[in-house]
């Protein structure tokens, strides 16, 4: 689509800015995640503690199903006088109790995920971005199915909450930079955003004021919640990973108003940045427990191979199944273009390109999970579990933007279908 004429006033009479825009469509969900009763609340913290106490064998959900179970031995029993077959009837009966007992941990698990995205959405509805940044993709529960992919233990809880809002203001800022902002406004809000101060919002549009804000709020609500354990020196890593988002998502902007084509070095360079994933993987670490050290932020900052294998995929993948709506819309040439100026190739021959290079990343992270590394393995399966949910978004296209078939049953899957005991 061709770049369109912004419906949103001019500021000081001026003749109104062309603007690259797109008629995302709305969440297909409407307010389907956002009620839960009371009662739900109250079922939903009693799987909690039922989970929590399926960690002692002696407890939990083998207790509740002992007594049916052997009830229906003893009658089972007296109908069978061969040995063989008493074993093989035991052997099905452990086997049936097992499933019993993991198919209600899942449903307790799911219960959990339900009332935090009822939280999160409330969240999101409360900021109305739909009326006041209609512009941008209203994804969030997307966003929380992508963030559950990343860890969905119980234990994560806080993190989950803490990851999802900041990928959600993520999507609002990438629409910000790639389809509504002016090179003229999006100067001062990088610089805003580097400067992280709440007094240089009187300094932007009214749109980039609502995000800003947002962001602001977002930041401090996880510093204060971090405090409580005295982990709030880590919210300025997350700070420091957003402003180099930031800063990429303006020099790809740059791009497009010059109308430049980088090289693929050039834009790699840039790109692997705005994947999103170094700044996902730092704030992934923010509300996990004690095992998150300085030393696993600074990790992060010196680009591990691992991060940026699962950069390349994200960046990749993305680029393959979204560059040709994107370049009807007006952007930043993608991978794809640039792939195909420096070497004189056709797209397919790009596309073989990049598939070879997504499979070598997914061979180095396999590497870096194998082998010793500086950071424990729960935090490598962050980095890992960001690649494989990748696979999964945009394995038959851009699943995120254009939401149809495949992602909305993935979600329904996740966090609708009830679990089967």
């Amino acid at each position: 689509m061709s770049a369109q004429v912004s419906g949103a006033p001019s500021q000081n009479a001026k003749s109104e800015v062309v603007r690259r825009t797109e008629n995302f469509h709305p969440s297909i969900w409407g307010d389907r995640f956002i009620n839960n009763t009371s009662k739900d609340k109250d079922i939903h913290l009693h799987k909690v503690s039922e989970v929590e106490e399926l960690k002692d064998e002696r407890l939990g959900v083998a207790y509740h199903f002992e007594r049916e179970i052997q009830e229906a031995l003893e009658h089972l029993y007296a109908t069978f006088n061969d040995k063989n077959d008493v074993d093989d009837l035991c052997e099905v009966s452990l086997s049936f109790r097992l499933l019993r007992q993991e198919g209600f941990k899942v449903s307790c698990v799911q219960s959990l995920h339900k009332e935090e995205l009822s939280d999160i959405t409330r969240w999101w509805k409360d900021l109305d971005f739909a009326t006041k940044l209609p512009f941008a993709r209203d994804r969030v529960v997307e966003c929380y199915f992508w963030i559950v992919a990343v860890y969905f233990e119980p234990r994560y809880s806080l993190a989950r909450k803490i990851l999802t809002k900041v990928i959600s203001m993520t999507s609002i800022l990438d629409d910000i930079y790639d389809v509504y902002g002016t090179l003229e406004e999006l100067e001062p809000f990088t610089e805003a955003i580097e400067r992280w101060d709440i007094s240089c919002i009187d300094q932007l549009p009214e749109c980039m004021q609502i995000c800003y804000r947002a962001l602001f709020d977002v930041f401090e609500a996880i510093e204060n919640e971090l405090a409580k354990k005295e982990r709030s020196y880590r919210v300025s890593y997350g700070k420091d990973a957003m402003k180099r988002l930031v800063r990429a998502y303006f020099d790809e902007a740059k791009w497009f108003h010059q109308n430049y084509i980088p090289t693929m070095e050039e834009y790699m360079h840039v790109a692997l940045k705005t994947s999103g994933y170094p700044m996902l993987t730092a704030i992934s670490f923010l509300g996990m427990g004690d095992i998150v050290t300085k030393e696993a932020f600074d990790w992060i900052f010196n680009n591990p191979k691992i991060i940026t294998a699962s950069s390349v995929i994200g960046r990749l993948m993305d680029d393959m199944k979204s560059h040709k709506f994107e370049q009807e819309r007006g952007h930043a040439a993608s991978a794809v273009e640039c792939y195909m100026k420096q070497h004189g190739v056709s797209e397919q021959v790009v596309h073989d390109e990049f598939n070879r290079q997504v499979a070598n990343a997914w061979k180095d992270i396999n590497e870096e999970c194998i082998r010793p590394t500086v950071v424990p393995m729960p935090l490598l399966m962050r980095v890992l579990n960001l690649a494989r949910v990748i696979d999964v978004i945009y394995k038959e296209g851009d699943g995120y933007t254009h939401v149809g078939k495949e992602m909305k049953d993935n979600v329904a899957s996740v966090l609708i279908d009830p679990i089967p005991l």
